[in-house]
């Protein structure tokens, strides 16, 4: 028998209560989120959030490569195929349980540790951003990468990046850089640096410590515990730190296109800044185009409101063709060409963008009640 996608044990502690571990079991696909793991976790998480047994949960990943490498997009692929600018049912179902899974997560009434080890990127970032201690090890590398397949940083991307000091965010939005721990908490994408080998120190940590059952006290708590853990971690210098004036500069004013040229001709000695120049000119100008119509409308909009926006978004970028060619040169024929239409950000109309915010379909019932 196969073991299920998602394992689920609950932990003694020292006062008789529980806290519960979600794995991600998945590691041959570096625990890739998908349809099967989502409708495990989300039900598991409101039974926990409801169990007053229950003080606190930690999300981790099967295996030492990835906690989760982003979506599961092969099922999808499929249908953005046959379904072209039709209506894609699979693709609501996909998106829409997705981003309730994702804002169940970001309001979770108790202590929620995310163990961002190893690759943690786009629908893996998702899964750790809403949790209320997100920990990154001296493994971790982070990075929302969906310019590279046609779409635009979603699972709350938009809310996320928007928050990341300067524009740094967009930065990450329109070069999917990937960042180290250091990057990850100057970014606001993680809390705490802890060493991965210390990982069993943790979960001792968690057992013998005197829960109290309030959120507060015992989010203060998880807060200290792994402070304690990181003590004494090392830590990587961080590129975005480094780069922030630089990277102000260049994504800086209100012009797309401007923002555009300063970036291609970005020069530097750096080869993680060469790198992320080099992934911008090679992304889909619809992607960069879309991540800066939701940069511009989010900023005063509430979290489930962005998750609503993103929805149509999404099911936008599967009614339009870079999504399936992005899927198709990176996952599937691997060749690394993708043929991006339009091909320049010059070439894009307000009605194309206006096009891919559009409702079609039926909004998602997972979402309709996010509040």
């Amino acid at each position: 028998m196969t073991e299920p996608v998602v394992l689920f044990k609950e932990i003694p502690t020292a006062n008789g209560q529980r806290f519960g571990i979600a794995t991600l079991n998945a590691p041959a696909s570096l625990n890739a989120l998908s349809v099967d793991m989502v409708r495990l976790l989300t039900p598991q998480l409101r039974a926990w959030a409801a169990d007053t047994g229950i003080v606190g949960v930690l999300m981790d990943a099967a295996g030492e490569k990835a906690f989760c490498a982003g979506g599961d997009l092969r099922q999808l692929y499929q249908t953005l195929l046959d379904c072209k600018a039709e209506r894609n049912e699979y693709a609501e179902r996909f998106f829409g349980e997705e981003y309730e899974l994702d804002h169940l997560i970001h309001t979770f009434p108790k202590p929620l540790v995310c163990w961002g080890h190893g690759i943690v990127m786009g629908g893996g970032v998702g899964l750790m951003a809403g949790c209320t201690h997100r920990v990154v090890t001296d493994g971790s590398r982070v990075a929302m990468p969906e310019v590279n397949i046609g779409l635009y940083p979603d699972v709350g991307g938009s809310w996320f990046l928007r928050r990341a000091p300067g524009r740094t965010g967009l930065f990450l939005a329109f070069t999917a850089a990937q960042v180290n721990a250091s990057d990850a908490i100057f970014a606001g994408l993680a809390d705490v640096l802890v060493p991965h080998a210390a990982k069993t120190q943790v979960l001792e940590a968690i057992t013998t410590a005197a829960w109290k059952g309030t959120p507060e006290a015992d989010r203060a708590l998880m807060s200290k515990l792994l402070a304690q853990a990181g003590e004494g971690a090392t830590v990587p210098a961080s590129k975005l730190r480094e780069h922030y004036d630089l990277i102000n500069a260049t994504l800086a004013g209100e012009d797309l296109l401007d923002i555009d040229q300063r970036l291609r001709a970005l020069q530097s000695d750096d080869p993680w800044l060469q790198t992320a120049v080099k992934t911008y000119a090679k992304g889909a100008p619809s992607s960069v185009a879309l991540s800066w119509a939701l940069w511009q409308r989010v900023p005063r909009m509430s979290l489930a409101e962005v998750f609503r926006l993103e929805y149509w978004a999404s099911l936008g970028f599967c009614a339009h063709a870079d999504f399936a060619e992005g899927i198709r040169a990176v996952l599937v024929d691997k060749d690394r060409n993708p043929k991006w239409n339009p091909a320049t950000l010059a070439e894009i109309t307000p009605a194309f963008v206006e096009d891919h915010l559009r409702v079609r379909g039926e909004m998602a019932p997972e979402l309709v009640g996010l509040t």
